[in-house]
């Protein structure tokens, strides 16, 4: 049983759907005060409005984490919505498809600004707050695809996740004299809506790709970044964990013929 967070001030970005809305949820269930931030605040509110109506508390914040000025909005918004800052999830991602023949610098530096800049953007932002508090607990969503895997269309997303891994083993060091750490999870595939466009013929073999034979859940990536938030996860700081129902296990789909 990981040490309660009840009452604890979390900031989830990306979170109106998808694993950021699981990751909010599951947060709000163990008795965080979430703030919910989108760049659709309709959206944000409908999540918030979830989580209030099944006994949770959420607010809704609109907010571009490729915006600096949005980014120190969001950090005030909590720290006046719920008293400070203890957890932020830099969850806030996207992934369009464009080949390295089509792609333009335009599609690159959309995926950079969201990606990769938000995540520095955001913990940027909250760093004042969390200082403030003491300590804080920082857990960024990367991905398998650009640190250990690769898939065609994503070269843009993969280095984005491949930077933020970057990113916080020097971020690791320098927060951890203030009390703050700073974690990663790396999802595999995951059945969230962002998955549908890519069409059944793709959830198919990448169903029959992972060794546990199902595409993992918002909630399997949420209660690892729980992990990292909590107090027993007070002493690690720059690592990553994946979350893939062992997808990059098999050398290759022959390993899989004979389990």
């Amino acid at each position: 049983m990981l040490t309660s967070i009840d009452g604890k001030s979390v900031i989830v970005t990306g979170s109106s759907k998808g694993i950021g809305k699981g990751i909010a949820r599951v947060f709000a269930e163990k008795g965080a005060k979430v703030l919910i931030v989108a760049r659709n605040f309709d959206q944000a509110q409908a999540t918030a409005s979830e989580i209030n109506a099944s006994g949770g508390t959420a607010s809704a914040f609109s907010a571009d984490v490729s915006s600096w000025n949005d980014m120190q909005r969001m950090a005030e918004a909590a720290a006046e919505c719920h008293g400070g800052i203890d957890v932020l999830c830099c969850n806030a991602g996207i992934f369009p498809d464009a080949k390295l023949s089509e792609m333009t610098p335009e599609q690159w530096d959309e995926v950079m600004g969201v990606n990769l800049k938000g995540t520095f953007l955001g913990v940027r932002s909250c760093l004042p707050k969390m200082k403030e508090c003491g300590e804080g607990r920082i857990i960024v969503t990367s991905s398998i695809t650009g640190p250990i895997t690769g898939y065609p269309g994503w070269c843009h997303y993969g280095a984005s996740k491949s930077g933020q891994l970057g990113f916080l083993k020097t971020a690791a060091i320098e927060l951890s004299p203030h009390n703050i750490t700073i974690n990663a999870v790396m999802p595999g595939n995951i059945a969230t809506e962002g998955l549908d466009d890519l069409g059944a013929d793709y959830l198919q073999k990448m169903t029959e790709s992972i060794p546990m034979k199902k595409l993992g859940t918002a909630e399997d990536v949420a209660y690892a970044a729980l992990f990292f938030a909590s107090k027993e996860a007070a002493y690690i700081t720059g690592q990553a964990l994946v979350i893939d129902g062992g997808q990059v296990l098999p050398e290759s789909l022959m390993a899989l013929e004979d389990i």
